[in-house]
């Protein structure tokens, strides 16, 4: 793990871990025979498609799946692999890589630290800092907070294809320390969860929960995302590992769930952009997006199995059966304040699946807080609106202030409202009562 002051010059400490024997790159000439394996399985399972489940469906994603197109596609994957690998810096001597950098924008010592959990999935961790107006990392500093930090998770360099779910927790451990060993964390998407076990794992060491748009409860609600990943045989995600020589290569599967590029009016709703916003400013935005969205990452593919099967599949973390760092994780014992966001429009995952996290702790009715954005996912984290209405209540909750909940107007388009009109964090009685409904709705 590295760790950077300030989001400047870095301090680097790293911490690594040892590549085991036995390791075997898989050759490029193997990698066509496997695409016809791969694209015959396809043609085997119409149940749903095998696409990478980490890609992370944006607007224009396609609804439904070509079995032969899925196919071809993954054939070309594995030419395409067989030419060439994703580039590295060369190294002549046998060594072990970082997993994580550590980035710090503002330090506060006297403060609570606001750890900004990334998700580890598709793009990068900027997902918290994409562009003035649009940052979350700002969000929070603009309403008080004044120590945040954020985990910047590293491309996977083949060295790195055995790490797994415990190595990252692990990483996510050290960082902590490093800001003191007591954070208030804040886990996004994919970073959710691991922010959730982390918690659970270490209770001790988190002031404050916050999960937005976190797949916790896999079975509490279904989404595309999960769908897909019950539907499609492991064996399939274990193959599209082999293809990449033991990872997930991110920008080889870009384009499996949608467009690689989005259009100009995709943009623009995700991002919450006004309409009022035209011209070079909104051609930038535009553009600063795409770019965002093509640089991928490479996740290891023990991780990446370990998430697919444990996580999605089996839905352990929410049903008190995943073991992490030795230790076996109830989620019913921990009794953290926590704070639930969910997009109201997200089909990555859907509210349900964040909500029912509620259920599943030992934390009181009245610790734990809830909120409904008229969003899609990635509005969540990138939205204008979402973050100049919900993100500063959110702020206010952790350094322990309340303010007081506002209607909703529904009359309110995406460019109009002030801050504030368009979301309520819900009271206690209602956050009961909408418990309660997804309890009989889903039969949890």
């Amino acid at each position: 793990m590295g760790l950077i002051r300030s989001n400047a010059a870095p301090q680097t400490r790293f911490f690594f871990y040892p590549l085991p024997p036995g390791i075997r790159l898989i050759q490029g000439k193997d990698f066509e025979s496997l695409a016809g394996r791969l694209a015959g399985t396809l043609r085997r399972h119409h149940g749903g498609p095998a696409v990478p489940f980490h890609c992370v469906p944006v607007a224009g994603a396609r609804r439904g799946f070509d079995q032969r197109h899925d196919a071809g596609q993954f054939a070309q994957l594995g030419a395409a692999a067989a030419k060439t690998d994703s580039p590295t810096a060369k190294w002549a001597t046998a060594n072990r890589a970082p997993s994580m950098r550590l980035r710090e924008f503002c330090a506060d010592h006297r403060a609570v630290p606001a750890l900004i959990c990334a998700p580890f999935a598709l793009h990068r961790a900027t997902i918290a800092d994409f562009a003035p107006g649009h940052s979350l990392v700002r969000a929070l500093r603009s309403a008080g907070l004044s120590h945040i930090c954020v985990t910047d998770w590293l491309s996977a360099v083949p060295e790195m294809r055995y790490l797994s779910i415990d190595n990252y927790l692990a990483d996510l451990d050290v960082a902590v320390d490093e800001l003191g060993g007591n954070v208030d964390l804040i886990g996004l998407c994919q970073g959710g969860w691991m922010a959730l076990l982390f918690a659970a794992r270490f209770p001790e060491k988190v002031h404050k929960l916050v999960l937005a748009g976190a797949p916790v409860d896999i079975r509490a609600g279904e989404s595309p995302l999960s769908r897909l990943a019950a539907q499609t045989p492991l064996a399939v995600f274990e193959q599209l590992v082999e293809l990449g020589g033991g990872r997930i290569l991110g920008d080889r599967v870009l384009g499996f769930w949608g467009p690689r590029t989005l259009d100009s009016e995709s943009v623009r709703q995700l991002l919450q952009v006004p309409r009022r916003l035209g011209g070079p400013e909104l051609r930038r935005l535009e553009a600063e997006f795409q770019q965002w969205h093509a640089a991928t990452v490479d996740l290891p593919g023990t991780y990446y199995l370990e998430v697919v099967e444990w996580l999605y599949k089996q839905n352990r973390l929410a049903e008190a059966r995943l073991v992490a760092l030795g230790h076996r994780i109830d989620l019913a014992r921990l009794r953290l304040p926590l704070f639930l966001l969910a997009a109201r429009d997200d089909d990555v995952v859907v509210p349900e699946q964040v909500f029912a996290t509620a259920r599943r702790v030992g934390t009181a009715a009245t610790e734990i807080e809830t909120a409904m954005a008229p969003c899609q996912h990635l509005g969540l984290f990138m939205g204008a609106r979402t973050l100049r209405t919900i993100w500063p209540k959110i702020a206010r909750w952790l350094a322990g202030k309340r303010a007081a909940p506002r209607r909703f107007s529904r009359s309110a388009g995406p460019d109009r409202g002030a801050p504030g009109e368009d979301v309520r964090i819900a009271p206690l009685k209602e956050r009961r009562a909408m418990l309660a409904k997804i309890v009989r709705r889903y039969r949890l």
